[in-house]
């Protein structure tokens, strides 16, 4: 009898522990990374196109997995010579096709509806290599769509990059990043 009980509460309370686990998947052409870098003659702004993006979340454990991926040499300043220059001698995309960020855990609080900001941290992966980081990140859930916004800064010049200043022509040492992940949540 005792068995029957602890099995009867189990399945009873199962539905509810396993409704806590969810799939954010991101849709790559309503999501974009756009990128601004200033410098002495102008300030560059360009985008990305998201390659793919799955991000798994419990709202009960603060632990995440999965990752959003960035096609490195999809970037459009505008200014074809300043891309093929991005591409080959600071992205090193025929080396490095992707850049990514894998979350890790969470703070804050993901609600089934509504707005909320968290803190992730996670890896972000430029040039093949590890960067902890730690992401604020707007949410908005309405039913099974979502949205997860974040601006943040990319130190890439001290993460191993080159700084594509020339002549008088100066970069800062750091690039800003506006994400904007569009995508549906289920369970």
């Amino acid at each position: 009898m005792k068995s029957f009980l602890v099995i009867a509460l189990a399945l009873l309370f199962a539905p509810a522990a396993l409704a806590q686990h969810q799939t954010f998947a991101v849709n790559p052409d309503a999501s974009e990374v756009k990128m601004t870098l200033k410098t002495t003659h102008e300030v560059v702004n360009g985008t990305f196109h998201i390659q793919s993006g799955s991000i798994e979340f419990d709202r009960s454990n603060p632990k995440m997995s999965g990752s959003v991926t960035v096609l490195a040499g999809s970037g459009k300043t505008g200014n074809d010579s300043r891309d093929k220059k991005m591409n080959k001698d600071i992205l090193k995309v025929d080396q490095y096709t992707t850049v990514s960020f894998a979350p890790k855990t969470y703070t804050g609080t993901i609600p089934p509806s509504g707005d909320s900001t968290i803190q992730v941290n996670g890896v972000f992966t430029l040039l093949g290599n590890p960067h902890d980081l730690t992401i604020p990140i707007r949410i908005h859930m309405d039913g099974s769509k979502a949205t997860a916004k974040a601006q943040f800064v990319v130190p890439y010049v001290q993460w191993g990059l080159k700084n594509p200043s020339f002549l008088i022509l100066k970069a800062e040492n750091d690039v800003a990043l506006d994400l904007n992940l569009v995508g549906q949540v289920s369970n």
